[in-house]
């Protein structure tokens, strides 16, 4: 017998007696069945009872692409339906957790045909902008403001980078997730950032802050292309996206723990953070509160915030950190 797509019903079975409630679940795999016929189940007691109440069906299991659960969290937001009210996120003076569930999507201002939901932005006290752009078919993304640089890391699909050099030369990059790339645009640098199926995108913005004669460069990259770098006294592996030269005013970490690794130094300085799990779960420290986060989570750290990450569950843990770098804060 040939098999056609699988369906999949999960049931939830409660079952009540004088020992308690018990609730258990499983997934009934049907192959080209329309439905499921029926379910029976039995009390553990005589005065009990059981119900067993559909949750969920879908249709065929979908690949995943490397970032998938900043795309699909664990705690979506249909897992949450039957918890009113509830949501991770936390806004506090010096920094701020931001999950999916209470992710505002909108049209983005200037670009086109495309969804996004800002992380952070200078209404927190931040310096810089951080948000997510989903992108479909046709999606153009918008116009900056001059002295306005822009950072973008492909976190799922292909876009097409466009850029006009300072000789008006016109050139083409496709990006695709798999090659985990990432592009910075210099500030007064012509670009367009174009998408002809789906993609999304987490962007950096900040108004560029110059040094002297000092001029930044188009830098177009692949993640797993960089170096590890030496981290004196830390267990985690370390890439920097951008260049540590001094036109550069910002650089974009990607950190890397297994399981059970952790920051050795608890971080406090001047520097601002905007980060993005990409991978992973673990627990983040944040002034004086602890914070079980995982992939899909954004974080804001002000300057001078107590800071520190230990990596759990049996996964690593990747996340995306930006840093202002190679200006004097005074």
């Amino acid at each position: 017998m040939r098999k056609t797509a699988t369906d999949y019903v999960f049931v939830s079975i409660r079952c009540r007696s004088s020992l308690g409630t018990v609730v258990i679940q499983r997934a009934l795999i049907l192959f080209g069945a329309p439905a499921v016929s029926g379910v029976i189940a039995t009390s553990a007691a005589g005065d009990g009872f059981c119900s067993a109440t559909p949750l969920i069906s879908s249709g065929l299991k979908s690949e995943h692409h490397m970032y998938w659960k900043v795309t699909n969290p664990t705690l979506s937001p249909s897992h949450l339906e039957d918890l009113p009210g509830f949501t991770r996120s936390v806004y506090k003076r010096d920094h701020a957790l931001i999950t999916p569930e209470s992710h505002v999507w909108s049209p983005l201002l200037d670009w086109t045909n495309t969804l996004g939901a800002y992380l952070i932005t200078t209404a927190m006290g931040s310096h810089f902008v951080m948000y997510l752009a989903k992108m479909t078919e046709g999606s153009l993304s918008g116009v900056l403001s001059d002295d306005v640089e822009r950072f973008i890391f492909l976190v799922h699909g292909t876009v097409t980078l466009t850029t006009a050099s300072r000789s008006n030369k016109l050139e083409e990059w496709q990006f695709e997730y798999i090659d985990n790339s990432y592009a910075y645009i210099p500030p007064n640098i012509d670009h367009s950032v174009s998408c002809d199926s789906l993609a999304t995108l987490v962007v950096f913005e900040r108004r560029y802050a110059s040094l002297n004669d000092h001029k930044p460069e188009l830098i177009i990259g692949s993640t797993d292309k960089q170096p590890l770098l030496e981290t004196p006294g830390e267990v985690f592996e370390l890439r920097k996206l951008l260049t540590t030269s001094l036109p550069y005013d910002f650089n974009i970490h990607i950190m890397d723990f297994q399981p059970g690794e952790f920051l050795n130094v608890k971080e406090v300085h001047y520097n601002q953070h905007g980060l993005l799990l990409l991978e992973g779960q673990g627990i983040y420290r944040l002034g004086d509160s602890w914070y079980p986060v995982q992939a899909g989570d954004a974080i804001w750290m002000a300057p001078f915030v107590p800071q520190w990450y230990a990596a759990l569950g049996k996964t690593r843990t990747r996340y995306l950190l930006y840093k202002d770098v190679n200006r004097n804060p005074l």
